[in-house]
C-alpha cells in the first residue's frame, strides 16, 4: 500500500503570523492570505492532475499543534487514509483524532515516535 505521497504543508508558529507573511510576501513574494500561501503544482504520474503545498505560520499561542510542544508540524499527503489509519493503529502509532472530511479532502492527526504532531492529509485535487 502507498503510503506517503508528498508534502501537503509545512505549519509553524511565530510572534506574529500577519508580520511573517508581510514579510515573505515583501521579501521573497510570497502572497499569503488568511491560511498562508498555497503553491499548486501538476501531479508528475498525471499531469492534467493538480496537487498543491500549503506555507502557513499560526500563532505561537495556537494550540493546532498540541499535544505536540513543537513549534512547527509537517502535513503529508497520503493515499486511502481510512486504510492507512487503520494499518497505523495496528502498528500501535498513536491517532490524535477522528478522521475529518473537508471540502479540501480527509485529516487525521497522529503523534510520531518523538511527540511530534503529523497531519496526515487525503486531498481532493479535484478541478
Amino acid at each position: 500500500m502507498k503510503k506517503v505521497t508528498g508534502i501537503g504543508g509545512i505549519f509553524f508558529k511565530c510572534k506574529d503570523p500577519n508580520k511573517m507573511k508581510e514579510w515573505y510576501k515583501t521579501h521573497l513574494g510570497l502572497d499569503a492570505g488568511q491560511y498562508g500561501a498555497n503553491f499548486e503544482w501538476r501531479q508528475a504520474a498525471d499531469p492534467t492532475k493538480k496537487g498543491s503545498t500549503q506555507w502557513s505560520p499560526f500563532a505561537e499561542t495556537t494550540k493546532y499543534f498540541d499535544p505536540s510542544t513543537k513549534d512547527f508540524m509537517i502535513n503529508y499527503r497520503v493515499e486511502n487514509l481510512e486504510a492507512l489509519v487503520e494499518q497505523l493503529k495496528n502498528e500501535g502509532v498513536t491517532i490524535v483524532d477522528k478522521i475529518e472530511d473537508s471540502d479540501y479532502g480527509k485529516f487525521v492527526h497522529i503523534i510520531d515516535v518523538e511527540g511530534n504532531k503529523v497531519e496526515l492529509w487525503e486531498p481532493n485535487d479535484s478541478e
